[in-house]
């Protein structure tokens, strides 16, 4: 795995984040049968968490700035360096007791994804990439899957809910692809589906109105595990559009497609 200072210092605020967001999920599965529910606890959790990794990467670098989803922008007087951070993603699985979240850290740089670490601490599975380092599931290198058909594939998708996205356009999309492909998907964390495409698990993943903290990270992930990432255009501007389509680079090329006819 890469043992880069930068790669140390996020895997070290992600593992103590980590340690704390796994107690707390131990609560909220016994706050399942309360009558107020978990809700509020699992926003104490997510602050909590966030609160530790945003004393660990600025003790770590002092200069450089935050974008999280709490504290939101925090300038650095390094402008070329943002931290890009989410703290838990995944918060409606924690809040039902599925054990399917993160804690989501990038180091963007003038702009571009350099550094990720993705960490399901109730799995232990730790992901970590750096731009021409590679990308690796704990100690293992991992690489994305080399299927070369649609009608092969198991794709995942992120589901717009009630009050979020569009969903007659969803829709459309869902339509356009659930005929092409084996498998549709949903996990309920974008940051996850990125490292699962990056993974193999996964052999691509599409979503719309998402933020830059939920794909950041998986974002350097992908791209280092022989994976292509572009916005629903084609484009690099996944961060500022807020939507993205992940994969090889022959089933993303042909995902994409389908996307932009639906």
């Amino acid at each position: 795995m890469i043992r880069s200072p930068l790669i140390t210092v996020m895997v070290q605020a992600a593992r103590k984040a980590g340690r704390s967001l796994t107690r707390d999920f131990g609560e909220v599965e016994q706050l399942q049968v309360s009558m107020k529910g978990p809700g509020d606890f699992v926003s104490a959790a997510d602050r909590k968490a966030e609160d530790t990794l945003y004393a660990e990467l600025s003790r770590a670098r002092p200069n450089y700035g935050f974008i999280m989803e709490e504290r939101g922008t925090v300038e650095g007087s390094d402008p070329a360096n943002t931290w890009v951070v989410d703290p838990l993603d995944g918060t409606t699985n924690f809040l039902h007791g599925i054990p399917i979240f993160c804690i989501s850290i990038a180091l963007v740089r003038n702009g571009t994804p350099v550094a990720g670490v993705i960490f399901n601490p109730v799995s232990d599975e730790l992901y970590v990439a750096e731009s021409g380092q590679g990308a690796f599931l704990n100690e293992r290198r991992i690489r994305v899957a080399a299927r070369r058909k649609l009608a092969d594939c198991v794709v995942c998708c992120g589901l717009p809910h009630m009050g979020r996205g569009d969903h007659a356009q969803f829709n459309r999309e869902m339509e356009a692809v659930q005929g092409q492909v084996s498998g549709l998907r949903r996990t309920g964390s974008a940051a996850i589906d990125l490292a699962w495409v990056a993974a193999g698990r996964f052999d691509a993943f599409w979503e719309r109105n998402l933020s830059s903290w939920d794909m950041a990270a998986g974002i350097v992930l992908v791209r280092e595990a022989g994976g292509f990432v572009s916005d629903m255009d084609n484009g690099d501007k996944m961060l500022d559009a807020g939507h993205i389509v992940a994969g090889n680079e022959l089933i993303h090329r042909d995902l994409q497609k389908l996307l932009k006819k639906a």
